[in-house]
């Protein structure tokens, strides 16, 4: 008896048309040979769900979804919010990896999903074993809430852990390996170690293990004088580095610290900088280079201020850990560094000590402006530089600050591209786009307006930008206004928050849009956010629901399931952060 060829549920078809594929393929053998047929013996099913809204959780997604099905697993991946309820009912292994977003709340493609697993009528589990990868940042309360909150439903519904949840840092490599390592032997029948390599596969090109030394080639300031905000345009070089990127997509920096920081924080310790200590990379290196460019030495981590607490001149931190007072912590951390933490100790750490209680310097993140077509061989970003002073001392970004003053000096920047699938222009080029990005929020819509005009898309563009002033904060002008007097912007709404004694924002603009917005959005237009996730998202969206009622007569309920099914049809899409 001969086992027939089938197609694998990995390939490239839909479920309908791997059934006929494969009902053909075994009449084709069954006719060519004569001989009874065998049903292939698959490996044991993996559902490998994610919830993704930077592309992290995706990229990890992927990982384990390739190297399942390279070990003889049957392994589907999807987006949460592409899961059908039935399809959780019946799956048997589940590996599920999101992201925590805002306030520990899921991330935009996770919200169909939690609602359904939340709801009364989700099904009872207990067939399905599971495991949870939850991405987080400890600098934030609600550290990796919405995975902790998916692994405690799933069990409450029934379900039994595959393997215990792993909460993830910023600095998520070695433990998201680890776990996938360790699902993967409990789910293979062979215990052979993994066959896609985490280290081979990063000298493959260039990414986040491998960043590529670009060359900056324009810094230029966008704010005119007298503006309260210094935001600035950047141009990188990209030739030689085999780096390609899409309208939609962010650029990874890796920056370096600000020398007099390092300088500041040599002096506390009483340290000259040549002291041997631990390297992020396994090895050892000198005090001044850790500091300068593999340690983040600026927010306190919580493992550093729980050591600093302990000691003398500790006494003030020592009492807001008390677990009763974590909401005063929070507000006296706001603008406070390590180096503010220092200065209140009588008694300094020891360099390793110091060093072991940082955490690694992790790449910043920025929605690319440009796009590839426009720009071949070259990247450019728009990003705020941050300038503060608070607590007596000047406070400034690190790596908005090192693209500003520092990166011409060091001559190269490390940079790769971050893929993100789930903010994207639409394919059909008739289609018309709604995009809201007041400030750097303009970042990706500039890419997407260059990207329209150059593939020749006939729908229509709708930009709604604010800012300050417009005199000084009328972020790419003269590109925008240009845009507008040849057609290709359709409409620009502008809202300029301090011209007038009243505070006028992005979503007082759509309200007051609200009938030709419905209009477009009727049409099939694309609806897309860009910029501060913690109240403008949440205005603009506010603002959506209440033009869907006002403009197109729904009740609250139906304008809330037309906006969800907006999102579930990828036309409302945000990057926001």
């Amino acid at each position: 008896m001969q086992a027939i060829p089938y197609i694998p549920e990995s390939s490239p078809f839909t479920r309908e048309q791997r059934l006929w594929l494969n009902g053909y393929l075994a009449g084709m053998f069954s006719q060519a040979t004569g001989e009874p047929i065998a049903a292939p013996v698959p490996g044991k099913p993996l559902l490998v769900l994610y919830g993704s809204q930077t592309g992290t959780a995706e990229g990890l997604a992927r990982k384990l979804h390739k190297e399942a099905q390279q070990r003889g697993l049957v392994s589907r991946m999807l987006a949460m919010d592409a899961l059908q309820p039935a399809d959780l009912a019946a799956a048997e292994n589940v590996a599920l990896i999101t992201s925590t977003y805002g306030d520990g709340e899921p991330p935009d493609n996770a919200q169909a999903f939690w609602s359904v697993l939340q709801s009364d009528t989700a099904p009872a589990l207990p067939h399905l074993r599971y495991s949870v990868l939850a991405l987080g940042d400890m600098n934030y309360p609600a550290f990796c809430e919405f995975g902790k909150q998916c692994d405690a439903r799933l069990a409450q519904l029934g379900a039994v852990p595959l393997h215990p949840r792993v909460d993830c840092d910023v600095d998520y490599d070695a433990p998201a390996l680890s776990w996938r390592e360790s699902l993967l032997q409990s789910l293979s029948e062979s215990s052979s170690p993994a066959l896609l390599d985490d280290k081979v596969e990063a000298h493959a090109g260039h990414d986040k293990r491998n960043p590529f030394p670009a060359r900056l080639l324009t810094n230029r300031l966008l704010n005119a004088a007298g503006s309260a905000k210094e935001v600035r345009h950047f141009e990188i070089s990209l030739e030689g580095s085999g780096l390609t990127y899409e309208a939609g997509d962010a650029l990874g920096i890796f920056p370096s610290n600000c020398p007099t920081q390092v300088s500041e924080l040599l002096a506390l310790l009483g340290c000259d900088g040549e002291e041997a200590v631990p390297s992020t990379d396994g090895g050892e290196t000198s005090l001044r280079h850790a500091l300068a460019n593999q340690y983040d030495i600026m927010k306190p981590p919580p493992d550093f201020l729980a050591a600093a607490a302990s000691r003398p001149g500790g006494e003030e931190l020592r009492a807001l850990l008390e677990p009763s007072r974590a909401g005063e912590l929070k507000e006296w951390l706001v603008g406070r560094e390590i180096a503010d933490v220092l200065l209140a100790l009588t008694e300094r750490f020891g360099a390793a000590d110091f060093v072991a209680l940082l955490r690694k310097l992790q790449p910043r993140l920025y929605s690319i402006s440009s796009s590839p077509n426009a720009h071949p061989g070259k990247v450019h970003v728009t990003v705020g530089i941050v300038r503060y002073a608070t607590h007596g001392r000047n406070r400034k970004g690190v790596c908005s600050t090192f693209l500003a003053d520092r990166c011409s000096e060091t001559g190269r920047l490390p940079v790769f591209v971050q893929t993100s699938h789930g903010f994207r222009l639409p394919g059909d080029l008739t289609r018309p786009v709604i995009m809201v990005g007041p400030g750097t929020g303009i970042a990706p819509f500039r890419a997407f307006l260059e990207e329209r005009r150059i593939s020749g898309s006939t729908g229509g563009n709708w930009l709604f930008f604010g800012d300050q002033r417009s005199a000084t904060d009328f972020l790419y002008r003269e590109e925008l206004e240009a845009m507008r007097a040849d057609g290709h912007l359709s409409r620009l709404d502008v809202a300029f928050s301090r011209d007038q004694a009243e505070k006028i924002y992005v979503q007082h603009r759509m309200l007051e849009a609200a009938g030709e917005l419905w209009s477009w959005l009727e049409q099939g237009a694309y609806f897309y956010v860009c910029g501060d996730a913690s109240r403008m998202a949440r205005d603009v969206d506010a603002a959506l629901h209440s033009v869907c009622e006002q403009a197109g007569g729904l009740a609250p309920e139906a304008a809330a399931a037309y906006v969800a099914r907006l999102k579930e049809e990828k036309r409302y899409q945000r990057d926001v952060y």
